[in-house]
């Protein structure tokens, strides 16, 4: 069968754009719908109906196969090669070979393309639902925001993504209204297939839309520190939400109504726009305590005890006289969702009631002091697993109290910058103590006036050029008043023996001699000689050499007439 080629073309492009399936994928849905008509037009699921569609002339070819045989058994699967060869003489037929009957689409019956018609829808429906659901899937029990197209009484119409959605007026919180135009969050409850293909579910009034919005604005649900243990509501009018914390050093309750409840209160302003009265939210802090839970499930309500029986899975719940209204709700609103949120049936009594039956109940506060003591002993339990954790580890078998060496920290090592700063500042302190020697020079005395007083000479100024030279090369650590003792020390027992030595020599030399021996000698901290080895062996000889002459060669009956004749 020959078509119009871009039509056809056109078409598929469109569905493609609006369905948001594929030419491929509608082109196999055609060809299979077209092959299941024939068959049903021909009479048995059974035959071969072979389609072929080429787009792009525009061409459907179909057609019906039968098996060529010597013999039929089966006409309506088989044919005789005499009968094959007589209805196409172009081809020589034989046994095993196919023979195709061909077919157009002005041959299919009104009611097989009726059914063309129906199995296109349904498979369209299917693809939708395949594409919705690969698309949604992962934003099931999750908030979605989308915007409102089209307001009726049945409900309102929000577009998303490439689809839109239906939310039903009972889906809504209370009696909030919504304009065209407007941005409107919804919570995704499922994806599902109806009469009119697959679509969306969406809600506002179920539970997990309330659970989202806690999520939104409390860090501590949505960081998971704080768990939503149940949540039971009545959309527009009161919800519960039991919260739980396994750190027990943190309020959950508390965490989650925030400073002056200004947590809660943001919250609250998202749960419906078009009443006066806002839904009223209670937050409950969950307990394993099931007397408990009762309790603080019917607040706002002044509940004193309660009595529990955990195989009926019922309870008893007295509260003060003047609560009873207020433990029973509006149209029995509180005590429905706390039975909802805790699953036990909660019948509530006043006290009057109680002691008139004679009921014996825990009190609130001896089930409140049992939770405290729970609560601290697993206080204390996370400080000892804290403190166990702090501790270094003990190796099996060795003794108790036993501490593992810690690694040593040693000094930092000076570096080759440190030094140099060193060095630098040794030599500035050691040309600060030539500066105060040689600011006070000593007067060289002729060797008459030594001899005269028999005093010792005073040291000859130092050698500034040796002395700085050598300075540079052997670091001191000695005191400025060290110095200068030693200086004196060493110039007066050189003084002395100069002046022994005068009477042998005349004066030009011995003052030579007492300059070339009283050079000063630095004294350091490592007591390092200024000498070489050779200059101090040249020494020794010198002086040996010298006593020996002193011990000779002296005559000291001339020395003393010497002082005697001066004497005079």
């Amino acid at each position: 069968m020959a078509m119009n080629a871009v039509e056809f073309i056109a078409a598929l492009e469109e569905i493609e754009a609006s369905k948001g399936i594929s030419k491929e994928t509608i082109l196999d849905m055609l060809k299979e719908s077209l092959i299941k008509a024939y068959r049903k037009q021909l009479g048995g699921d059974d035959a071969d109906v072979r389609v072929n569609i080429d787009p792009e002339k525009g061409i459907i070819d179909m057609c019906q196969v039968k098996a060529v045989v010597d013999e039929v058994e089966d006409d309506f699967l088989q044919i005789s090669v005499q009968d094959a060869n007589d209805a196409d003489k172009s081809k020589k037929y034989k046994a095993g070979d196919e023979f195709a009957i061909p077919a157009t689409i002005d041959e299919l019956k009104k009611a097989t393309a009726m059914s063309v018609k129906s199995m296109l829808k349904q498979k369209f429906a299917e693809a939708e639902k395949s594409i919705l659901y690969e698309t949604f899937k992962d934003k099931i029990g999750t908030i979605i925001t989308g915007k409102v197209e089209k307001v009726d009484d049945r409900g309102i119409s929000v577009n998303i993504v490439k689809t839109s959605v239906f939310l039903p007026k009972k889906e809504l919180i209370g009696d909030e209204k919504f304009i065209v135009g407007e941005t409107i969050k919804i919570y995704v409850d499922d994806v599902a297939s109806g009469t009119k293909g697959a679509h969306i579910v969406v809600s506002r009034s179920k539970e997990g839309f309330l659970r989202c919005i806690l999520a939104e604005e409390i860090s501590e649900i949505y960081d998971g520190t704080v768990q939503i243990k149940a949540i039971a509501r009545e959309a527009g009018e009161r919800s519960k939400v039991a919260v739980y914390s396994k750190d027990p050093t943190i309020d959950p309750a508390g965490a989650c109504i925030g400073s002056n409840g200004a947590r809660i209160q943001k919250v609250v302003s998202q749960l419906g726009n078009g009443g006066i009265n806002k839904e009223k939210i209670d937050i409950i802090g969950y307990s394993d305590n099931t007397a408990l839970f009762v309790m603080e499930a019917l607040k706002p309500a002044r509940v004193v005890g309660a009595i529990v029986d955990e195989e009926n899975k019922s309870a008893i719940a007295i509260v003060n006289d003047d609560s009873f209204s207020l433990a029973i709700g509006r149209r029995g609103v509180n005590v429905r969702l706390a039975v909802k949120l805790t699953g036990y049936n909660i019948d509530v009594k006043t006290e009057t009631m109680a002691a008139e039956e004679g009921l014996e109940y825990i009190s609130l506060e001896e089930a409140t002091a049992e939770e405290n003591a729970k609560k601290a002993e697993q206080i204390l339990l996370k400080k000892a697993s804290e403190e166990n954790a702090a501790q270094p580890s003990v190796l099996r078998g060795l003794p108790e109290g036993y501490v593992a060496p810690q690694d040593r920290v040693y000094e930092e090592e000076a570096t080759a910058e440190d030094n140099a700063e060193l060095t630098e500042a040794l030599e500035n302190e050691a040309e600060k103590k030539e500066a105060v020697v040689e600011a006070a020079p000593v007067e060289e005395a002729p060797v008459e006036e030594l001899v005269k007083e028999e005093q010792p000479a005073p040291a000859p100024a130092p050698v500034k050029e040796e002395v700085k030279e050598e300075r540079k090369e052997v670091k001191t650590t000695t005191s400025i008043e060290d110095l200068e003792k030693s200086l004196a020390d060493e110039s007066a027992r050189k003084a002395n023996k100069g002046a022994k030595k005068s009477f042998k020599k005349n004066n030009k030399k011995a003052e030579e001699e007492a300059e070339e021996e009283n050079k000063p000698v630095i004294s350091t901290g490592e007591r390092m000689s200024i000498y070489t080895e050779e200059e101090l062996r040249e020494m020794e000889e010198e002086e040996k050499y010298e006593d020996e002459v002193e011990d000779d060669d002296i005559d000291y009956d001339e020395f003393d007439e010497y002082y005697d004749d001066d004497g005079r």
